[in-house]
């Protein structure tokens, strides 16, 4: 992996650490379906402009359906999913239950893309998960129903999000029914989609009072940082690097999320910080150094 790929990384990580906190300010205002409805809306239109001013062909009938997988499993049902998570569970474990997506990748992987699950790279997810959990201190919230559910749609997030970059590598490498179809492309096809998808849920969502300016400016950073520029950032990265080394990002995530808890929502960073910190950053040395490549195979898709 280059130092340009991972520098990428770390920007992702940082933006989607952001994420969460911008979640747990603008959901409790705006409400779960209309949180997901806005960021996936307002984020597919920044990346539609981004393409039209790149040049980017976005071919609409013929890739119809790759957009709309992606814009189901890598939007519509992880933004909803984690919306709302974040009325039960604190910003840092939306998080760590995020991080299980490489988890989920690297055995989809060997499902879907005949991918070789290697010692190292198991013992990096795995190390991962645990130095992500000693991060936050998890086990330190109550466990309720609610809690229960909401830690259970988060899990459905991450499985989902693993399921979106294995489709991705596979449309993006199917030439021949999908030649030219540009990883920019597949970012703003499926937020467009994505978007669609939710838009029936619109009459269901309306918020009874006008959320404040703190929460708008949430959403807006929800949309055009965490949802639209990390798409257009992540998507050509899984095509470059692979499925589950581009989703061993969400080991930083917990990292950045306590960072800018601490900044601008005055958060306690525990001492668990620092341990969680070394244990997570050996964890994608594992996963990242396991492979040169992640191979494919040429068989058509079971998805």
């Amino acid at each position: 992996m280059s130092f340009s790929d991972l520098a990428k990384l770390v920007f992702l990580a940082s933006i989607w650490g952001g994420a969460f906190i911008f979640l747990r300010v603008a959901v409790p205002e705006f409400g779960p379906l209309m949180t997901s409805i806005l960021r996936v809306t307002l984020a597919a239109v920044v990346l539609i402009g981004f393409a039209a001013a790149t040049g980017v062909e976005m071919q609409w009938r013929r890739n119809l359906k790759p957009y709309a997988l992606v814009g189901l499993f890598a939007a519509a049902v992880p933004f909803t999913c984690f919306s709302f998570a974040a009325l039960y569970l604190p910003a840092a474990y939306l998080a760590i239950l995020n991080s299980t997506a490489p988890l989920f990748g690297a055995v989809f992987s060997v499902i879907w893309l005949d991918d070789r699950l290697t010692i190292s790279k198991l013992a990096g997810l795995i190390i991962g998960v645990i130095g992500v959990a000693i991060l936050v201190g998890a086990g330190s919230f109550a466990l309720t129903p609610a809690t229960l559910l909401a830690a259970a749609a988060c899990l459905v997030a991450a499985a989902s999000y693993a399921i979106s970059s294995i489709i991705v590598k596979r449309i993006v490498r199917r030439s021949d029914q999908h030649a030219g179809l540009h990883p920019i492309a597949i970012a703003a096809g499926s937020l467009v989609f994505g978007a669609l998808i939710m838009v029936p849920l619109v009459p269901f969502s309306i918020p009874s009072a006008m959320p404040s300016m703190l929460a708008l400016i949430c959403i807006a950073g929800l949309s055009v940082l965490s949802s639209g520029l990390a798409q257009a950032i992540f998507i050509p990265l899984i095509v470059k690097i692979g499925p589950t080394r581009a989703m061993s990002v969400t080991f930083l995530i917990p990292l950045f999320s306590m960072l800018w808890g601490f900044i601008f929502l005055n958060e306690t960073v525990k001492t668990s910080t620092l341990a969680g910190g070394a244990v997570v950053l050996a964890a994608m040395g594992l996963v990242l150094s396991s492979s040169r490549a992640e191979p494919l195979d040429e068989t058509p898709a079971k998805i």
